[in-house]
């Protein structure tokens, strides 16, 4: 079989933001199959991804977004290595996303990690006790408040949300995101913290 067609692997760069060389060796791997070479391209986004997370991040911006009507907003600080990324339209198109999905689905966390202990065993607690007025046998009762537990810390847990706009961002969660825009930039990406501002909340 011929090697893929310049056109092809420029209309793959142009989907997925990875380098032409990485889009090419792709295409060979899948035989030409664009869909697979996605998630070839995807997988290695990930590893190179996961690489990288040990590397500082003293660069990057704050980005807003306000809805209108103007009543609610957010503020993310979102970080890279270097200037020259966080002045990367995509970088910033990217932090601009999350604001707009922080402010639309509202997150208490970045990530489950950061929800308090004591938080996450009231929660625990009520989930048991529930579990138990349904009469739930004993051995199974652990599994489902377990289940239920990742769950709820889900929903709270900005990295773990599937963006809301799920068309435009392909039912992509947050942090699959943060993967995608590293691997176009080649730097580590993390979501450092954001504020969240609704009129009448406090």
């Amino acid at each position: 079989m011929a090697g893929p067609s310049a056109a092809d692997v420029k209309a793959l760069r142009e989907q997925t933001g990875a380098p032409m060389m990485d889009c090419k060796e792709a295409l060979v791997e899948s035989g030409g199959d664009v869909e697979e070479a996605v998630k070839i391209l995807r997988k290695k986004g990930a590893a190179s991804a996961a690489k990288r997370s040990g590397r500082g991040t003293s660069e990057g911006i704050v980005a807003t977004y306000v809805h209108n009507p103007p009543t609610k907003g957010t503020m993310v600080e979102v970080q890279c290595e270097t200037d020259f990324v966080a002045r990367n339209e995509e970088f910033q198109d990217f932090a601009r996303e999350v604001a707009i999905h922080i402010t639309a689905i509202n997150p208490s966390h970045v990530s489950s990690e950061d929800i308090p202990a004591d938080e996450r065993e009231r929660e625990r607690e009520i989930l048991t006790e529930k579990a138990k007025q349904e009469g739930k046998p004993d051995d199974v009762v652990e599994k489902i408040v377990e289940g239920q537990l990742k769950k709820w810390a889900g929903e709270r847990a900005l990295l773990e949300q599937q963006h809301f706009n799920t068309e435009k961002h392909e039912s992509k969660t947050i942090a699959e995101m943060v993967t995608d825009i590293a691997a176009k930039t080649g730097e580590n990406v993390r979501i450092a913290r954001f504020s969240r501002f609704e009129v009448g909340e406090r």
